[in-house]
């Protein structure tokens, strides 16, 4: 059976493999195509795309981001499919977003630097200017420099929502996220319900307010998700009349666990799923 997976980040957002380097491993565990859906940014797709054309044994790039946005106080993340990664908006607003970013982990810089940390916002970008930096980025600063022994022990010392020197991020709403990527002739896809832990109540209340914005698709096979977890968010989609799509979430050593294609392990995305959602879009596989 031919293999996907539509959920992967490189170091152009918290990943650590480059494009480049995804591909490569792409051919090595012999999935047929990928998804590129590094967080509200856009730089890696021309990388993986460049070195998927110099290798007859690629596999089929699907050209991708993961948007973070705001439901009623909730951190909600749409993954954009098929998305024209030429288009002037995206790149308008994608940028937009890096400056966001940019500003708001200057001020957590600040703030470490002010308990004694010597932190610096060159150091998180490790060489690699494009990369947009995430919390993992300080997580894995501080485990490296040794002031924390692991990330969960840096996300509750320094970098939890409840910590002092956190600083919260300004996030586009969850419904401009999802016309975003219609108006960049993508898919958007809702990614990891169950990650949320929402009540299950609100969760249908937001995907109905997301299908009413043009909602396609939601993540039914994912790296974290027990057997029952698979049986529900596909209830789901057939409830809603949405497509399937999953992903492992792979993000190189940061997540050493989850390996691309396979998750834990134990994940299987099958083709069929992409052959839905190029179909729904009208795009050629």
């Amino acid at each position: 059976m031919k293999t996907i997976d539509l959920h992967v980040h490189s170091n152009f957002s918290d990943g650590t493999c480059t494009p480049e380097e995804i591909v490569q491993l792409a051919i090595k565990n012999n999935l047929s195509a990928i998804a590129l859906t590094d967080h509200d940014g856009i730089g890696g797709i021309e990388h993986a795309a460049f070195t998927c054309a110099q290798n007859n044994d690629a596999p089929l790039l699907i050209p991708g981001i993961e948007l973070s946005t705001d439901y009623e106080g909730h951190d909600i993340h749409i993954v954009g499919l098929f998305i024209d990664y030429h288009n002037e908006e995206l790149i308008q607003k994608t940028s937009l977003f890096v400056e966001r970013r940019k500003n708001r982990n200057l001020e957590m810089v600040k703030n470490l630097q002010k308990a004694g940390i010597p932190i610096t916002l060159e150091a998180l970008m490790e060489g690699n200017p494009n990369t947009v930096i995430t919390r993992a980025h300080f997580a894995r600063f501080l485990v490296s420099h040794q002031i924390v022994k692991e990330a969960k022990e840096a996300f509750s010392i320094y970098l939890g929502n409840d910590t002092p020197y956190y600083v919260p991020r300004v996030m586009m709403n969850s419904v401009d996220g999802i016309c975003l990527i219609l108006k960049a002739g993508g898919i958007p896809v809702l990614a990891h319900p169950m990650h949320y832990k929402l009540e299950e109540g609100f969760l249908r209340k937001m995907i109905l307010d997301f299908k009413d914005a043009g909602l396609v698709g939601i993540e039914t096979r994912y790296s974290n998700h027990r057997p029952e977890d698979d049986i529900f968010t596909a209830s789901l989609a057939a409830e809603y009349g949405l497509l399937s799509s999953g992903g492992s979430d792979f993000h190189g050593s940061n997540k050493p666990a989850i390996s691309l294609g396979t998750g834990r392990g134990n994940l299987t995305v099958p083709y069929e799923y992409l052959e839905h959602l190029a179909a729904y879009g009208g795009y050629p596989l």
